[in-house]
């Protein structure tokens, strides 16, 4: 796979003006940035029946929430299910999985340069988890923000990460897994921030907390976040699988010519909106039956999604991130375009936006 190739594209795009299901922005409240009390960011939830179930680091280790909502999770009791008795370092973005009747949360562990993927298991969401195992990921380099899905009929994992052993930029890689902790074969960059809109804020340049999901049409979409995750020009993007696209290979991937969700008018893509009560909204989480795409939501109304961000008004920093309850809905007859790349310049499908 080519990983130095830049995926360039231009900041155009098409709308058929019909949405799928009778969407009709004219009946949609203005926005609201629903604050949750939590201070903390990289929210990861999921739903189980009724029960909303969330999953966060706690210095040094992490808990998990239960609710009745996703707005009653900040004071719900948060309950450690994991210490990080090996002295690992730091612990990022943890991220909760159910497969096969067990629940699983990768998360990323370690100190600089050595950060890797790990990740626990258990047959309940708040209690009983293993011992962590460390992700034997192809080439063993630095991994963050890495998440299971199952597309196809088969396991893959996606993750934030470097291709050498120096901070240069973070791209996302995909890989076959054999089973929920067994990585199988080689990993294939899929996406790396070489837009001029994704290259705003850097030293790195990011390309990281990679969600899945999958459109009306059953099409794989990989939604991640741009620029520095210090800076109010942290924002989100998608990636679109093309109909029938192998999903290791880079240019079946399509990416947004822009952001589609974040606080600069001058990064967003043409046709979207940037947010009007937080700065900076990113690493996000769809909440979805069981966190499994193939219980992705159709066209239609808003669907549940939480992602941090910063009050406006507020400085921005990693301190002043809180969760906010949010929705996005499907987004008919978008044209992703890119040129100089191998493969059509264009692909239309489904995209999102996104409401505080």
């Amino acid at each position: 796979m080519p990983a130095h190739r830049s995926l360039t594209a231009a900041a155009t795009f098409t709308l058929s003006g019909v949405l799928a299901a009778a969407i009709s922005l004219s009946s949609v409240e203005p926005a609201q940035a629903d604050q949750t009390g939590l201070r903390a960011a990289d929210p990861s939830v999921l739903r189980v029946g009724g029960t909303y179930v969330s999953v966060q680091s706690t210095g040094g280790g992490i808990a998990v929430r239960q609710a009745s909502s996703t707005a009653a999770l900040a004071s719900a009791p948060a309950r450690q299910v994991w210490s990080d008795a090996h002295d690992l370092g730091e612990v990022w973005a943890p991220e909760i999985v159910r497969d096969g009747g067990l629940y699983h949360i990768y998360f990323s562990a370690g100190r600089g340069a050595a950060h890797r993927m790990y990740v626990i298991s258990s047959d309940s969401p708040d209690s009983g988890y293993s011992a962590e195992t460390k992700l034997a990921l192809p080439d063993d380099k630095w991994a963050i923000d890495g998440t299971l899905l199952t597309f196809n009929g088969r396991r893959w994992f996606v993750w934030s990460g470097w291709a050498g052993d120096t901070n240069i930029e973070q791209n996302l890689y995909i890989a076959r897994m054999s089973s929920p902790n067994t990585p199988t074969g080689e990993r294939y960059v899929i996406s790396q921030p070489r837009e001029s809109w994704e290259r705003v804020v850097g030293n790195p340049y990011i390309n990281e907390a990679p969600e899945a999901i999958k459109d009306p049409n059953g099409q794989l979409h990989i939604v991640y976040s741009a620029n520095g995750s210090w800076s109010d020009q942290y924002c989100l993007a998608d990636l679109r699988l093309r109909a029938g696209g192998d999903p290791t290979y880079v240019w079946d991937w399509y990416k947004s010519n822009g952001c589609l969700f974040g606080s600069d008018r001058a990064t967003m893509m043409a046709g979207w909106d940037p947010t009007v009560n937080v700065n900076g909204p990113g690493h996000h989480s769809f909440v979805l039956l069981d966190g499994d795409i193939n219980t992705s939501p159709p066209a239609g109304p808003r669907f549940p999604l939480m992602f941090h961000a910063v009050p406006k008004g507020t400085p921005y920093s990693w301190a002043n991130r809180f969760w906010y309850t949010g929705t996005f809905t499907w987004w008919c007859e978008t044209t992703y375009r890119r040129a100089n790349v191998p493969g059509p310049n264009a692909d239309t499908g489904w995209s999102l936006k996104f409401f505080e």
